[in-house]
């Protein structure tokens, strides 16, 4: 049963991520802002692996809150950030965000920050990161969420899926899976943080 579960919930975001695609390049979106405006055709498909993104500049990304309000990547230039790519369906990913959310507020003093990036139904996901009261920004944008998540490395479109970045925006680390709260440590003290 679990293991059926497994493959049809693959097939479903394999299914969804098509989809985005097919639908992206027969009609790309119309917001200037937008980080599909920003990539030429072929770049959509060019998916860079998480190994190769290590050392390099983060992608940048504008996508909107719960309240309209667009944050970039550039606004946490200066902060160790990390940002986690996450869904309501991706259990792992709801059992990991109280501890991100702790986190983000105990090192908040510390030039660190959490920032999460919902791979879902903008309204489910709004009402869902109320419902948990983060602490941390939570940003949505469907479509334009899928892409961020490509153009930092997920390829497979898995969840969750997080990218550590230092202070001067270069990505440090990346890590498909459930995060704890050791882990994270373990990287910020590499970074001579936390």
């Amino acid at each position: 049963m679990r293991k059926s579960l497994i493959i049809m919930m693959a097939v479903a975001v394999m299914a969804a991520s098509a989809g985005y695609f097919v639908a992206m390049i027969l009609s790309p979106s119309k917001n200037a802002a937008s980080p599909v405006e920003r990539l030429a055709p072929g770049d959509a498909l060019a998916v860079p692996a998480p190994e190769d993104l290590i050392g390099q500049r983060r992608p940048d990304f504008r996508l909107a809150d719960a309240t309209g309000q667009y944050l970039s990547a550039e606004q946490f230039d200066g902060q160790v950030l990390l940002v986690n790519f996450w869904a309501t369906w991706c259990t792992p990913c709801v059992e990991e965000m109280p501890m991100l959310s702790q986190l983000h507020r105990d090192l908040a003093g510390q030039g660190f920050a959490v920032v999460g990036i919902a791979l879902d139904d903008p309204g489910r996901a709004q009402e869902f990161a109320r419902e948990l009261e983060i602490s941390y920004p939570a940003l949505f944008g469907l479509a334009d969420a899928m892409l961020v998540g490509r153009r930092y490395g997920n390829r497979a479109g898995m969840l969750p899926y997080s990218v550590l970045i230092d202070a001067s925006g270069i990505i440090r680390w990346t890590r498909l899976g459930a995060l704890d709260r050791s882990q994270i440590e373990a990287q910020l003290a590499s970074l001579g943080r936390g």
